[in-house]
């Protein structure tokens, strides 16, 4: 999603498998219930982010949600129900802000499935789902 919001002109659509979106909730989501900000789950989160700490405003400024208004290509967003890795609620949030800014956005949520996507049943469905989507919106010259 940082490539449809924050690198114009290089992508004629994008997909998203789980991704995050809203960088400062997940985080905030992350640290929920922990006894400590200093724990590994939220250092690996901010390593990955580039970010210094939860209160870093760049965590606003990167997140794709923030910048839905900035998107020009279609999006799908798939993400299965039962992730505890990227809640489901990031692509919840992404499809909420991508409609409210008038942008084109396909969601499928797939029941019962982790972030690793480890039924062969919902994978197939992933796969075919991101065929379709990219047949349709990248086709072959």
């Amino acid at each position: 999603m940082a490539g449809a919001t924050l690198d114009k002109g290089v992508y004629r659509c994008a997909v998203s498998v789980a991704g995050p979106s809203d960088l400062k909730r997940m985080l905030a989501d992350e640290n929920r219930g922990r006894r400590s900000v200093d724990n590994s789950t939220l250092r690996y989160w901010l390593r990955f982010m580039g970010a210094d700490g939860l209160k870093d405003p760049d965590l606003v400024a990167i997140s794709p949600a923030r910048l839905a208004d900035k998107v020009e290509i279609p999006i799908l967003l798939i993400h299965g129900k039962d992730d505890t890795v990227v809640p489901l609620v990031q692509s919840q949030v992404m499809v909420s802000a991508l409609k409210q800014a008038g942008k084109p956005v396909e969601f499928v949520s797939l029941d019962g499935e982790d972030h690793w996507l480890s039924s062969g049943a919902t994978r197939l469905t992933m796969l075919s789902s991101v065929v379709t989507f990219l047949e349709k919106n990248n086709p072959p010259n």
